[in-house]
């Protein structure tokens, strides 16, 4: 297993610089998805296992018809707080879609201002507390939020794919209204409730984040929802449940940087057995480091 480990680790080291361009193509996107998940890490001396990241960072632009390929960038960090995000996208000044985390805050746009990234919010994250409520029957307003939201993603369904500007035009002329409607009944609905009840945490989440929420109606490169860099998560959580831990910080950044050529081979139809294996022959015969991108899973021609 010790040997085995070491193959691992060395070809996580001759591989780490094609993740460091892969991310670095990322952030030359207009829009950056980010997510995180855990990933216990043991812990050297202690025979016990810690509490570690992989932060999740992807670009796909084919929804608002963009040519450039989709990708995803995986960073092992023993922390989930803010620093991490501005160390992995620093000086990113596009747009960054994600949850309601709120780490994503320390890189975020000032109210004027140019610098940091300009933060969109996810829909899914939202609907999800409402959907518990109406799958029991339990809040009427919960199902009529459902009905509506269910509108949003038709309406996204006949769009995907097209440019901007005729995303942003459909979504003016269907989903503002939708929109309006649903913020208008959530305002009515707070006050009646309870505070504690699981509605008012639902409808709490939404009101809180109505600007980066409303972000979509008005940029078409902003999708509803950040399920592009979620199912680049669900990989990463599957092979953790597989093998429960990494055995190390190192082990860590090993499986990071891996994943992220992998996962990326798979977003481009590519492959991930054969690209590795003629990449890693590549780079065992000396392949020049002002090539790198046509080592890139969807430069892959075998």
């Amino acid at each position: 297993r010790r040997l085995m480990a070491q193959w691992m680790g060395r070809v996580g080291f001759e591989l780490n610089i094609l993740a460091d361009h892969v991310l670095g193509e990322i952030l030359k996107g207009d829009r950056v998805f980010a997510d995180e998940t855990s990933l216990p890490t043991l812990a050297p001396g202690t025979g016990s296992a810690k509490k570690a990241w992989l932060w999740a960072y992807a670009r796909d632009d084919t929804p608002f018809g963009g040519s450039g390929p989709p990708m995803v960038a995986y960073r092992f960090e023993d922390s989930r707080s803010g620093d991490c995000v501005r160390r992995h996208l620093g000086g990113y000044r596009g747009i960054l879609q994600v949850d309601g985390y709120a780490a994503y805050n320390k890189l975020a746009r000032k109210d004027g201002g140019n610098d940091g990234a300009l933060l969109a919010g996810c829909w899914a994250h939202s609907r999800r507390r409402f959907y518990e409520l109406h799958t029991t029957g339990a809040s009427e307003v919960a199902t009529a939020t459902i009905e509506k939201m269910t509108e949003l993603w038709a309406l996204e369904a006949t769009v995907r794919g097209q440019s901007p500007e005729a995303r942003t035009a459909a979504r003016q002329t269907v989903s503002a209204a939708i929109v309006a409607a649903l913020f208008a009944l959530w305002e009515r609905t707070l006050p009646r409730i309870s505070g504690k009840s699981k509605l008012a945490e639902a409808l709490r989440y939404a009101m809180t984040r109505r600007e980066i929420f409303e972000r979509f109606l008005i940029d078409g490169r902003i999708e509803l929802d950040s399920n592009i860099v979620e199912r680049a998560i669900r990989p990463q959580t599957i092979t953790r449940k597989n093998s429960l831990f990494a055995g190390s910080d190192g082990g860590g950044r090993t499986w990071a940087t891996i994943a992220t050529l992998l996962q990326t081979c798979k977003m481009n139809n590519v492959d991930p057995l054969a690209w590795l294996t003629l990449t890693l022959e590549r780079i065992a015969n000396q392949w020049p480091s002002a090539e790198i991108n046509a080592l890139m899973p969807w430069n892959y021609n075998a």
